[in-house]
């Protein structure tokens, strides 16, 4: 007998799969804990500090605080509208095992993420000479919620490890040393923001900022230009009697890691991807059932949840038919 499309709720190797009507599930109701925070990241900042980062999580009822745990210690605790965090005080030359967790509301605690390693660089000879000013940088806006920032490199006695970005005081994200462009999503569709950039050596010599860059987003919705995966295709494929839409993309290019997607069928939200462990860096590829008959005409899209934990924008929208160019396996 052939299966009915896919359960609320089925893991697949690594790989997550929630249909969009697993939104109203136990979570939902407050049966259950919150879900672990996905795409978490760690980068050494310094010889004693790693930059922490990961995605926000959706939670019924809400999320106020998320916890950060080097190795089974405790280390952080921020409010929930806090995605980041610098672990300080740490040792040269050594590897460090980081988790997050995050409480609701009434006090429960999600599972713990998965487990992310930063090795913190050697600190070297003696040193109070911050690195260079970055050079020029520049930035354009990528739609109403994200901006694109590039900057010029800094140079440093010993070694850049890591650029800072600011917006106004506030620092809000950190890059490596090697890298010299971020973008920032998360932001409010018509709002002026002012930018800066400063470098870190393994010391915590900090350049000054570099020159401002100054933005403002575009007004309305997010249309995603710089947030939406790239290179989407959507074909469909005869497996064992029934109808598959195979999908493939890249991921955008963000700063930090991408776990999930959501896939829009026929205009209506109809499947989310969350791998559960290191997903994809490159092209990434999802086939899922649609049905027994051929000659149906549907239209697709996916739009990527950025490290930040807003949505990204949609692809471009393919349109397939089902027994036309279909492969058989």
């Amino acid at each position: 007998m052939r299966r009915a499309p896919v359960p609320a709720v089925l893991v697949c190797g690594t790989l997550l799969l929630v249909t969009s009507c697993a939104w109203g599930g136990a979570e939902e109701s407050g049966e259950s804990p919150p879900g672990a925070p996905a795409g978490v990241t760690a980068d050494a900042g310094s010889a004693t500090s790693v930059h922490v980062m990961w995605n926000e999580v959706s939670a019924e009822p809400p999320i106020t605080e998320y916890e950060i745990y080097q190795g089974s210690t405790k280390v952080k605790e921020v409010d929930a509208d806090e995605h980041m965090v610098d672990v300080v005080q740490l040792k040269p030359s050594t590897t460090y095992t980081f988790t997050v967790r995050a409480r609701d509301a009434e006090g429960r605690l999600s599972d713990p993420s998965i487990q992310v390693e930063a090795t913190t660089p050697a600190a070297g000879p003696a040193d109070d000479s911050p690195p260079t000013r970055p050079g020029t940088t520049s930035g354009q806006v990528t739609g109403s919620q994200a901006v694109q920032l590039q900057w010029g490199a800094s140079k440093d006695n010993q070694k850049v490890v890591s650029y800072d970005i600011f917006q106004g005081d506030t620092k809000i994200h950190s890059v490596g040393g090697t890298q010299t462009a971020a973008v920032v999503t998360g932001l409010r569709p018509s709002t002026d923001y002012s930018f800066t950039v400063k470098a870190r050596d393994a010391a915590d010599n900090v350049s000054p900022a570099g020159n401002a860059v100054r933005l403002t987003t575009a007004a309305g919705d997010d249309s995603g230009q710089g947030t939406a995966p790239t290179d989407f295709t959507a074909t469909t494929r005869l497996v064992d009697g029934a109808y598959n839409i195979s999908l493939t993309w890249m991921p955008p290019a963000v700063d930090g890691v991408i776990s999930e997607y959501q896939i829009q069928l026929d205009g209506q939200s109809a499947t989310s991807l969350v791998w559960g462990a290191k997903p994809p860096e490159g092209l990434s590829t999802y086939s899922f059932y649609i049905g027994e008959k051929a000659g149906e005409t549907h239209k697709v899209r996916l739009r990527a949840k950025l490290p930040d934990g807003t949505w990204g924008g949609y692809s471009a929208e393919r349109t397939v038919t089902t027994g036309e160019d279909d492969g058989e396996s």
